[in-house]
């Protein structure tokens, strides 16, 4: 996949993952969408990891699955900072 097409994926899987954590969550919708692209590629990287899964094709289900996976990971690690951080 190009370096275009990842990035849209992650800027899309960040939002679909945005909207599936319930609540407010921290942070605005720019460093989700950069959140997002970090948590496809980290999709990406455990799928080849664990399931010898690649992000090869944009239209391919499991290249979603584990973007908008990762992006859920990532997105509920930060959260879980920031909200700790707002905290103290």
């Amino acid at each position: 996949m190009s370096f275009f097409g990842f990035l849209l994926l992650g800027l899309i899987a960040g939002a679909i993952a945005k909207l599936l954590i319930p609540g407010k969550q921290a942070g605005g919708w720019f460093v989700t969408l950069l959140l997002g692209v970090v948590g496809a590629m980290l999709g990406g990287w455990l799928g080849g990891l664990l399931f010898n899964v690649s992000l090869e094709s944009f239209f391919s289900l499991g290249t979603w699955v584990l973007a908008i996976g990762g992006s859920l990971i990532v997105l509920l690690i930060y959260g879980s900072i920031a909200g700790r951080r707002a905290k103290a």
